[in-house]
This record gives C-alpha cells, structure tokens and sequence, in this order.
C-alpha cells in the first residue's frame, strides 16, 4: 500500500509539472508582447492549471471507488474495513472542496482583483491608488459570494415545522445544523451556482468549439499566394478611390462631410490591407507555411476524428436526456435515473473497456480534454462576449491581460460544469465506476454459488460505494433539473453551430483586423499569423 502511495504521487507530481508547462507555454503564446504584466500572467497561469487540475478529480474519484474491490465483487483486503473505506471517501471529498474552494478565491477575489488593479492602471495614478480602485470593486464580487454561501448554510436546511417549535428555537436548529455541517453545505451551493454560469459559457463556447474546432481543421486555410494577389488587388481599388476623392478638392474646394467620412474610412482600410501585405510577405517566407503543407493530410485526419467524436458524445448526451425525460424519478428530484433503461454509445463502450485496464480512465479523461480544449477553441472563434457586445477577442501574441483574465474564469467555470457533462454521458459509470457486488446465484447440493454483477442503484449500500461527483452533484435538487434542460440547449446549440461551421468559408492564413493597429510598423510581424 504504501508503494502504491509514493508511485501515485510521484504521477501526481509529474502530471502536476506537465500541467504548468502547458499553461505557461498557452498563456505565452496569445499573451500580447506589448501589454506583458509579471502579475496577471501568474493569475492566468495559475487559474488556468486549477482548471485543468480540477477536472483530473472526476477520473481519480472514479478509480479510487473502483479499486476498492476485485473484479470479482468481493472488497480487496485492505479495503474490507468499513473505517478505511470511509478515509478514502473523506480524502476524495476534502480534495474537491479543497479546489473548489480554491476556484471560488480565483473567481471572486483573485481575478477581480488583478483585473481591476490592470484597468487601473495610469501613469498619473500611484499603486496604492490602485489598489485601493480595485479592493473597491473586488469588495462587490465578494459580498455575492458571501450571499451565495448564506443561502446554501440555511436554505437546503430541513427545519421542523411542529407547533410548538418556536422561531427561536428554528434559529438555534439552524446554527447547529451549520455546525455540524462545517459549512459544507454553503460551499456546495455556491459551487452549483457558479455551475450554472459555467453551463452558460459550455452552451455558448464549448459547444460551437465542438464543431469549429474539426471543421477548421478539416478544411484548412486559403492559399497564402492566392490571398496575397487578392489583397493587392483590394490594395490598388482602394488607392484608386483615395485618389478619386482627393482629386475632388484640388481646385481648392473643400470636400463634403460625406466624403470627408468616406476619405477616412477609405484610409483605414488602406493601412489595414497594408499591414495585411507585410503580414502575408512574412507568412510567405516563414519555414512553418512550408512544414504546415506537409502536416496537412495529418489536419484532416484528425479532424475526421474530432468530428468522430463529437458526434458520439452529442448522441448520447441526447439518449440519455431521452431516458431522464421518459424514465426519471420527476422534475423535483433533478430527473434523476436510477439503472439505465436506453442504453447510449458511452454506456455500451465504458463496461467494455472496464476488462482492460485502465482503458476506461483513459476514455473519461480524453472526453474530459476533449470538453476543454473545443472550449479553448470555442472562446478563440468567437471572443468574450456580453449579451451582444464583444469585449475581448482572443489573438496570438496580441491578447490583452484583461481578456487573458477572462478566458482563464471562463474556462474555470465550465471546468465545473464538465463533471454533470460526463454524469449526464454515463450516469452509471460515474456513480459507481467499474465496481460489482456478489448476488446469489443457483444452488447445487448445500451449496450456494454467487455472481458479480455490476453496482446499481439496487445494489446494498455496503456492497457499493458511490462517487463523491455523484453526491455532490445531487445535493440540490433543482440545480439538476436546470442542467437537464441546459443539456437540451447544448445539443441545439452544437447543431446550429455545426450548420453555420459547415457554411463558412475557409479562414484566413493570418489574423490582421481594422484595430491592430497599435501594432508597430517597425515590429517584427511575422508572429501574428494563425
């Protein structure tokens, strides 16, 4: 046992290392050059690795349930005492509240506060003047916090309700209950609170991500050359046009507002196609435009299989909506199934992968990647949105801190709706792993025999040890109920975004736009493209 120990967590620290490289390699690589802050690239990096670290709960929480027991059904040795088994649950629980805890700091405190004191930022303006600015708004984010957690330590409470309990003594009930929970409850509903924002963003970013993501690769860019002899050509019409207009107030006449508005707009687009010529030039001479040539028949492939697997995820996400509509205990349970009555892609494949260790771990934590990075894609396509309005867009090289800020709360966000994602693909397998429990079979003479069959809800309770996911995902009723219907919007949305993928042209070999131009005309440009 305590082999296994040292072994998991020399894994854990190897895992923990490969995770920071990636953030600071993905911070570094959209992170403006120009805007560069020590502060704000460590707030992103560092939420960003919560995210990914977070998400890696669901499969270790699903492993150390399974192995508990033998393939046979029986408990292994070690775990045959009810007192370990509860340790372990006990440390499952203490490490999602730890980072639960931890996303609510980021969320609330830690990246308002960065954001704020950046907005701040002014030659004429001191530190402590921006300190205090951002304390002033961070104090806003807080005090909801505070709300939310007041309302998960007294809503859910079930306070007797007989005659001759007075409001006192209904007080004094809900302080101990506080107690007893240590807060526990508090922490859980703001969690399912910032999980509902989180299934928001996962409507909006990663389910149009699901489509783009396979469909860009699948279809590639435009041909360098030909893009170039096309902006040339819209180089010179423009340039015809400047001329057109100024030859109008060489006599001396001034030019109408019309065409003073004209003039100007007609020049920005020239300094646009300009910077867009320097850019193509350098994309031109860049040995990556050769290596991406190369690399193409491996982007479709792989966007075949993106796509692949987007479409087994998205069909049984619909078939088990389907089997909670048809089957589940009601709306005022969270449509909750207990067994599985219409059987999904997932469901059929995870048992089966079960005999093989640990090709069903391995299988979770792909889908789990997979919600995160057509995410990442998802917010790249389309930017950060509110309601209507753009605020940020998300660009190699060229991203602001505030919208970098954005971008790791966001994915923060969704990162906690990722684990009812998964429940709702295969609710079994998430409340119970690979576990089975022995029934008796037939009996031969005197004897009795028995069979492993997999944990269900009719399993005994100690035969059977459910996920701390599942628990914690169910602990408020409602909460689920708004997934469900949240999990009917993701399948619309992925299907529109699908439609509207398929119809777009390709994309551009690089990324120049009508407000790049804080960019210097001296800089070396040859970074900017996609």
């Amino acid at each position: 046992m305590a082999a296994d120990l040292v072994i998991g967590w020399s894994i854990f620290g190897i895992v923990l290392l490969a995770i920071l490289a990636f953030c600071w390699i993905y911070i570094r690589k959209y992170q403006s050059c120009q805007e560069s802050e020590a502060v704000s690239t460590i707030t992103a990096i560092f939420s960003l690795a919560v995210a990914l670290v977070t998400s890696a709960l669901l499969p270790v929480d699903i492993f150390l349930v399974s192995f508990m027991k033998n393939g046979n059904g029986t408990f292994k040795e070690w775990s045959e005492n009810n007192v370990t088994r509860a340790q372990i649950e006990n440390t499952i629980l203490i490490g999602y509240y730890t980072f639960y805890s931890i996303i609510l700091f980021c969320v609330f405190m830690w990246i308002p506060f960065v954001y704020f004191y950046y907005e701040e930022k002014d030659e004429d303006r001191t530190h402590c003047s921006q300190i205090k600015t951002a304390l002033k708004y961070t104090f806003g984010f807080m005090l909801v916090c505070s709300c939310l957690l007041v309302v998960g330590a007294f809503a859910p409470l079930d306070i007797p309700s007989g005659k001759n309990i007075s409001e006192f003594d209904k007080i004094k009930i809900l302080f101990q209950e506080l107690g007893s929970g240590y807060g526990l409850d508090a922490l859980s509903f703001s969690i399912s609170s910032l999980t509902l924002i989180g299934m928001l963003a996962a409507i909006t970013y990663t389910a149009y991500g699901m489509s783009a993501l396979p469909l860009n690769l699948f279809k590639g860019t435009n041909n360098v050359h030909y893009e170039r002899l096309e902006n040339t050509e819209d180089i010179e019409e423009v340039n015809l046009e400047i001329e057109r207009l100024r030859s109008k107030c060489r006599d001396g006449r001034p030019l109408s507002s019309k065409d003073r508005k004209k003039l100007y707009k007609l020049q920005e687009k020239s300094r646009t196609l300009q910077r867009k010529e320097r850019h193509l030039e350098s994309h031109v001479k860049n040995t990556w435009t050769k290596c991406s040539s190369i690399m193409r028949p491996f982007k479709i492939i792989w966007g075949l299989f993106l796509i692949l697997v987007a479409l087994l995820i998205i069909i049984s996400l619909f078939l088990s909506n389907l089997d909670k509509a048809l089957h589940s205990a009601g709306i005022d349970t969270g449509f909750v199934v207990f067994g599985t009555n219409i059987t999904n892609p997932l469901n059929i494949l995870l048992p089966v992968l079960q005999r093989v260790f640990p090709l069903d771990y391995i299988l979770i934590t792909i889908i789990i990647m997979y919600f995160f990075f057509t995410s990442m894609a998802g917010i790249r396509n389309m930017g950060i949105w509110f309601f209507w309005i753009r605020l940020y867009k998300i660009r190699r090289e060229r991203t602001r801190p505030q919208a970098l800020l954005f971008l790791c709360m966001i994915l923060l966000l969704i990162v906690l709706h990722t684990s009812y994602m998964i429940y709702s693909l295969a609710p079994q397998y998430v409340m119970y792993g690979s576990q089975k429990y022995l029934v008796e079979g037939y009996s031969i003479g005197n004897s009795t025999s028995s069979v492993s069959v997999n944990c269900d809800a009719n399993a005994p309770d100690d035969q059977c040890t459910i996920t701390r996911t599942y628990l914690f995902l169910h602990k408020f009723w409602f909460f689920g109920t708004i997934y469900y219907f949240g999990n009917w919007v993701f399948i619309g949305v992925f299907i529109i975004g699908f439609i509207v993928s398929c119809c777009k042209g390709k994309k551009s070999v690089i990324e120049v736009e009508d407000d790049d131009s804080d960019l210097s005309d001296d800089e070396d440009l040859s970074h900017v493209y996609s």
